[in-house]
């Protein structure tokens, strides 16, 4: 039993009150992206892969995947956060920005 100044919470039962998500989109396991497609995904940046295609691309690999959109423009987002090495955007455009990488 939890008290707080005017209310009380009595647990009975510990357990979870309900039965397991059929609809595993949104949940943060579910849509956990594992190392390889997080290569796969730089790769595909690489290669200038629009975000909606890359999530095309994992669905028709998984049927049953649960990665969202917005994962995916939030890994794009963090990969190009590394690669600024924490330079502005101006001083990436113009001071080295790897534009002699041939991978970039």
């Amino acid at each position: 039993m939890a008290m707080c100044e005017n209310w009380q919470v009595f647990v009975h039962d510990g357990r979870h009150n309900h039965a397991i998500s059929v609809y595993t989109h949104g949940h943060a396991q579910a849509a956990k992206l594992t190392e390889e497609q997080l290569i796969q995904i730089e790769q595909f940046k690489k290669s200038h892969v629009p975000p909606r295609n890359i999530l095309r691309f994992f669905r028709e690999q998984n049927v049953g995947c649960a990665v969202s959109a917005q994962k995916i423009y939030d890994v794009v987002a963090k990969i190009k956060k590394n690669r600024m090495q924490g330079r502005n955007t101006v001083q990436h455009a113009t001071v080295g920005s790897g534009r002699d990488d041939p991978d970039w």
